[in-house]
């Protein structure tokens, strides 16, 4: 770029040295012309006045001294070459280069000095032949002058042109540079910055010239690249909102154009349909999706151009995703068609949730019914006249009371259920010792294993202190020893543990009873959920003791998990936490 940038100075500098070049060419050559003309015309005059006085060889000495008073050298060359005078080593102190010049001059010369009205001028010597008239000897007679004279005046003339060239280099150097600061630099920096605006670098800025147009150009363009830079922020910040707003939205969503060519696809639509977005973009709807229902609703939106909503089943391995997809169109300002818009609603919670409230409802339903209807029945059949019998009313008084016992602890385990998921529901957070809650609760259900013949194991270590609502986790312990003992058949073994972990308390509850198939395992926690219907009706369970200990663990921020064989055992590890964070 500065190499650039010096290009016009350069230019400008080679011009005025050629011209400063020429000039003095010019005026060393009409100095030098002007000089030899003056020396000539001097020289030719003396020569003729001397040439008056040549008659024989005795005048050359008398010449010989005028030479000397003139300080001018001479030499007399005869017609037969012969040289008869030279003085011009003494007069002259010519050096050995210049006596060469003086030789060769006489030799070239050939004695032919025809032309005596013309000077000759070499090396820095003016040699005039002069053809003298006396009757006894004929020759030529050549005065030679140093012009050193010449030399100086030439020398200060180069001198003198190469100060003005140095001098005029300065001057032009300091006007080109204040000529660029003011206005090349300014538009050149103003084209460079153009050109970075067109290739999108809207952050470019140009120098501001600070005199007359060229300022105005650099204020304007700078403007102008803040402006589209402000406006290129604004254009991005839009574009990566509505990038966010739909990567990150939770429902699938596909954007169709007016030929069914796929434009869009969102992160969540990928989750729900597989594949990347290069297997969807640039294809039309049917042949990248293949879901008839989504077809139906596309082809439903462009006849209708109305909002269309439809639902289907959407497999994937073994299990089945519900969606519910909203196809709507796209309509511009200008009233012109642009494609259609669909959303997926991922509704399998909904539809499992629903499916919980009818089963939930079934199931209360079917429980409150049995005992209902024993107790209606027995109570009819009382009063038709089994009341007279002694022993069989005995009988039917109390299926009715351990119906009513029963109805009243499903009632009583729905209420705490209900208690337990609702969003105010808070423990009493204290100081609770496991091991001595668990010591307070095995001499209770000691009892019922002994009715059984089943033997009771303990495996306690001195636990720590966790804080924890003692209440909640006798409930849990009790409840589990409880179905332990229940599932356990007669001779059979049910033990609790307590270990110390690094951050939990684990209590294991175990039994060799009836244990639970695999495929039952991820259920047993659902309301009313049974593994063997039957025997946990006679039990007097209610199906709803596995759900109370989940929402109980869960909100001392533990969890369960479990470990069973059919027909030979189960085991159930509680995680408690050390530290409980809630308030």
């Amino acid at each position: 770029m500065q190499k650039y940038d010096s290009r016009p100075f350069l230019t400008y500098s080679i011009i005025a040295i050629l011209l400063m070049l020429g000039l003095g060419l010019v005026l060393a050559q009409l100095t030098k012309n002007f000089v030899a003309d003056v020396i000539e015309e001097r020289v030719k005059n003396e020569a003729q006045y001397l040439s008056e006085f040549v008659n024989d060889a005795s005048d050359l000495q008398q010449l010989d001294e005028s030479s000397r008073q003139l300080n001018i050298g001479m030499i007399y060359v005869t017609q037969e070459k012969e040289v008869l005078l030279n003085n011009t080593e003494d007069i002259l102190h010519l050096s050995n280069k210049e006596m060469a010049t003086v030789q060769h001059f006489i030799k070239d010369s050939d004695g032919n000095f025809s032309d005596y009205q013309k000077g000759y001028l070499r090396e820095h010597m003016f040699f005039y032949p002069i053809q003298t008239n006396a009757s006894s000897l004929d020759g030529s007679l050549i005065l030679v002058l140093k012009i050193s004279s010449l030399v100086n005046i030439t020398s200060n003339i180069w001198l003198i042109i190469g100060i003005t060239m140095f001098i005029g280099i300065l001057v032009m150097a300091t006007l080109g540079r204040n000529i660029f600061e003011k206005y090349i630099k300014p538009i050149r920096s103003a084209a460079g910055v153009a050109d970075e605006l067109a290739k999108g670098n809207y952050r470019a800025r140009t120098y501001e010239g600070n005199f007359g147009e060229a300022e105005k150009l650099t204020t304007s363009i700078n403007v102008l690249a803040r402006n589209l830079q402000e406006m290129t922020m604004q254009k991005q910040m839009q574009k990566d909102r509505l990038e966010a707003v739909i990567s990150n939205m939770g429902n699938g969503l596909m954007l169709i154009d007016e030929k069914g060519y796929i434009h869009l696809v969102n992160r969540a639509f990928l989750e729900s349909f597989g594949g990347s977005s290069s297997d969807y973009l640039g294809y039309l709807y049917y042949e990248a999706v293949e879901e008839e229902e989504i077809h139906k609703a596309v082809k439903e939106v462009f006849m209708t151009e109305e909002t269309v909503r439809n639902s289907f089943i959407l497999p994937l391995q073994i299990e089945r995703r519900f969606l519910e997809v909203l196809g709507a169109p796209i309509i511009n300002h200008e009233k012109e068609w642009k494609g259609v818009v669909l959303v997926f609603h991922d509704i399998t919670e909904l539809k499992h949730l629903e499916q919980m409230r009818k089963d939930f409802v079934a199931n209360v339903s079917h429980e409150l019914k049995t005992p209902i209807t024993s107790i209606r029945g027995f109570s009819e059949t009382l009063l038709q006249g089994a009341m007279e019998d002694e022993a069989l009313r005995e009988q039917f008084i109390n299926i009715i009371l351990k119906e009513s016992e029963r109805l009243q602890s499903l009632i009583h385990d729905l209420l705490e259920l209900s208690k337990l998921e609702k969003e105010g529901f808070h423990l009493n957070i204290e100081s609770v010792s496991l091991k001595q809650l668990i010591e307070d609760i095995v001499p209770i259900v000691e009892q019922q294993a002994k009715e059984k013949d089943i033997t009771m194991n303990q495996n306690i270590y001195e636990g720590e202190t966790i804080r924890a609502d003692s209440a909640r986790l006798k409930q849990v312990v009790m409840n589990m020893l409880t179905n332990a003992i229940n599932y356990t058949p007669q001779q059979g073994e049910v033990g609790i543990e307590l270990h110390s972990n690094d951050n939990y308390m684990e209590i294991i509850i175990k039994d060799t009873g009836i244990g639970i198939p695999e495929e039952d395992i991820p259920r047993i926690f659902e309301r009313f959920y049974r593994v063997d219907k039957a025997r946990s009706r006679n039990s007097g369970g209610t199906g709803l003791g596995l759900a109370i200990v989940k929402h109980i663990v869960e909100a001392h921020e533990g969890w369960i998990e479990v470990e069973s064989e059919y027909q030979k055992g189960t085991a159930f590890h509680i995680y408690l936490p050390k530290k409980f964070t809630k308030t």
